[in-house]
């Protein structure tokens, strides 16, 4: 029947109708349209970061003792010096005060030394006694000497270790978990930290680029810090900006990825270590840049293309050279020109030179 329609349609001269509303002699077919700007658009490498803390400290006794009292709650903000735990101090009290009196023993038995040494001295000036002897009355004061300074270094020794007994905060940062608890005897440098803070304001965020981007980002860092975004999961899908502060030394071998870090001031705690987030590295400003939605972009066997619309309301299909999307916008490199109109929602109907009812709105997703 189809065979028999068509060989009737050329008896009669006349040309078959195409599909309505499909077709170049058909309904106008009704479309969303977009106009091609020219605007600035970034230039932009996207990563996945994770969140890393500014400073990290594994806290530890430094003497061994048993915990008599802890001053922090878990997950409190502390200063740096401010109390932690504290160690029984009664047997480093009792060191101090061993070490002060062998000091004042000693002390006393220099001043004797150096009594006996200036009455010495005067009676080998007066040829009484013999230089072997007022030499052996001098080494008895050396001895004397040294005896105390021995003792002096005891006594800072024992004040040290009774104020190592006060563990205090390094760093001004938020306290984990308790991890030994009060009334437990702990060791000097033991392998189990008393409590890890991490300091999160400011924070890092770690990314990874290919190494491709490696020498682009080296050498717009020359112009300045790169600013750094990040996108933090969830429905809020908050946002921060920081800046790139490192770029490492080496790429790794078997990723083929550097390692970047970014610093973010972080003044309302939204990242937190260990946190993954969509980072964006914008490496530069491009200006007149010619942009169109990215629903616009079709992509067929010979590449991607776009329908323009022409001023008579027909379309014609325009292959295009794209450079990057960013976000719901796609640069165009070649192929369109600003202020052109270009087709955001209908293109499925369309055939090159189809006229086009355009509706209202431009088809954003």
């Amino acid at each position: 029947m189809a065979i028999l329609a068509v060989a009737l349609a050329s008896c009669s001269g006349k040309e078959p109708k195409a599909p309505k509303g499909n077709g170049k002699a058909g309904a106008p077919v009704p479309v969303l349209v977009a106009t091609a700007e020219q605007k600035v658009m970034p230039v932009q490498i996207r990563a996945i970061g994770n969140a890393e803390a500014y400073a990290t400290v594994a806290v530890k006794a430094r003497v061994d003792g048993q915990i008599v009292r802890v001053n922090f709650r878990e997950g409190q903000d502390v200063a740096p010096g401010e109390v932690l735990f504290q160690l029984d101090p009664r047997p480093f009290e009792a060191a101090l005060a061993q070490a002060r009196a062998n000091l004042a023993r000693d002390a006393a038995q220099l001043a004797n030394a150096q009594a006996q040494e200036r009455r010495y001295r005067d009676l080998l000036q007066k040829n009484f006694v013999s230089r072997e002897m007022y030499a052996q009355i001098r080494t008895n004061l050396d001895t004397a000497r040294a005896t105390v300074q021995a003792d002096q270094a005891a006594v800072e020794n024992a004040r040290l270790q009774l104020e190592f007994g006060t563990i205090r905060s390094p760093i001004s940062g938020r306290t984990g978990k308790i991890l030994i608890q009060r009334g437990n005897l702990v060791k000097a440098n033991d392998t189990n930290a008393l409590v890890v803070i991490n300091r999160i304001r400011p924070i890092y965020v770690d990314l990874s680029v290919p190494e491709q981007d490696l020498e682009r980002i080296r050498r717009f860092m020359r112009g300045g810090a790169l600013p750094v975004g990040v996108t933090l999961p969830g429905a809020d899908a908050k946002t921060a900006s920081g800046k790139l502060v490192f770029v490492d030394n080496a790429v790794d071998a078997t990723t083929g990825t550097v390692r970047l870090k970014a610093l973010f001031p972080n003044e309302d705690e939204a990242l937190w270590p260990g946190l993954f987030v969509n980072a964006t590295l914008t490496l530069r400003q491009q200006k007149d840049a010619v942009v169109v939605p990215s629903q616009a972009v079709q992509t067929g066997p010979r590449g991607q293309y776009v329908f323009v619309v022409k001023p008579d309301d027909s379309v014609e299909m325009r292959d295009i050279a794209v450079d990057r999307s960013v976000g719901a916008e796609t640069v165009v490199a070649k192929g369109l020109a600003p202020g052109e109109r270009v087709v955001t929602v209908g293109q499925l109907r369309l055939v090159p030179g189809a006229k086009v009812d355009i509706k209202p709105g431009r088809g954003a997703p």
